[in-house]
């Protein structure tokens, strides 16, 4: 009769031990996971059982999952590696941290990022609020960003990322000591950054800024219907010989330093149905930059309107 050896059946039992436990980690993964400001991390993070932290709600949500507010709650700081959703529209999704990054968003290069209805906040010391590194496509919508040192939003992907697409839609990005809205790609990497129906105000430096300086690749933004008050520029565009395109459109520069620049070769910025006025500087050309009118903007009002060029209207 066949006598198993004792070796042999720890090793059955072991790889059955392993087995269970991947399968039971796949199973902790949920397609929608939920968080709640009297929740758990120990949590499976579901809608009876919710977790406390975008952080702990992270490792159980499985990719292209979605993490939901079940109520209002301070979530904490996150690192996203994956395609995630974090949707909060309704309730307070908030994000509350100090001398560090609020969202971070390092993933793949095909992932797909959605952040909505967060309140994130840095209290004067935070670096940026959602710092973008490596990801396909990073959309955030209906968020408030306030009190960052380096950018409200910072867009940094580097050469090996190969590039990011973001969208910045019904948002208010205010207060920051840096940035409201940072395009700064390095490395060769390119950025297309489209932002809609958006508000940067008061921030210590530059609305949004596109900054081709540190890449080889291309760099283009698209604004639309939004408003940059209270900054240094409102809407600029800094290249130090790279293509960087900044298009404006029915939006708003108002009581900025200079409502609009174009600094360096490479630099363009084309504007339509604008409105500038109460600005410091109206539009400014530096170093071979462009700013472009249509010939449907406003721009009157300011302390010194400024020179700029004009471009055929197709």
């Amino acid at each position: 009769m066949f006598k198993q050896h004792p070796f042999l059946s720890v090793l059955v039992a072991s790889l059955l031990l392993a087995f269970g436990l991947s399968l039971g980690e796949a199973r902790a993964q949920a397609t929608r996971t939920w968080v709640s400001g009297v929740g758990d991390d120990a949590n499976p993070c579901s809608r009876t059982a919710p977790c406390k932290t975008f952080a702990g709600a992270i490792s159980k949500t499985a990719a292209s999952g979605e993490i939901n507010c079940l109520d209002p709650g301070g979530f904490g700081a996150v690192t996203i590696t994956k395609s995630l959703a974090i949707i909060c529209d309704g309730v307070v999704g908030g994000v509350l941290v100090s001398g560090t990054n609020g969202i971070v968003v390092n993933a793949g290069i095909s992932d797909l990022v959605h952040l909505s209805g967060l309140d994130i906040e840095g209290i004067g010391t935070g670096l940026s609020g959602v710092d973008i590194l490596q990801a396909l496509q990073v959309r955030i919508a209906n968020t408030t960003i306030r009190g960052f040192t380096v950018a409200g939003v910072n867009i940094a992907p580097n050469g090996a990322s190969g590039g990011v697409k973001v969208d910045v839609i019904d948002s208010l990005i205010a207060d920051n000591g840096g940035s409201g809205i940072l395009n700064k790609p390095t490395g060769g990497a390119s950025v297309r950054t489209v932002i809609n129906r958006t508000r940067v105000l008061k921030n210590s430096g530059d609305g949004v800024l596109a900054n081709g300086t540190g890449t080889t690749g291309n760099l283009s933004v698209a604004v639309r219907d939004s408003e940059s008050s209270h900054n240094v520029t409102g809407f600029g565009a800094f290249s130090g010989g790279v293509n960087t395109f900044l298009m404006i459109d029915a939006s708003t520069a108002f009581d900025n330093t200079t409502g609009v620049a174009a600094n360096g070769t490479g630099a363009v910025v084309r504007f339509t149905r604008l409105a500038v006025t109460g600005n410091g500087t109206g539009v400014l050309q530096i170093g071979s930059g462009q700013a472009l009118s249509y010939g449907t903007n406003s721009v009157a009002g300011n302390v010194v309107d400024g020179i700029f060029g004009t471009t055929p209207q197709n």
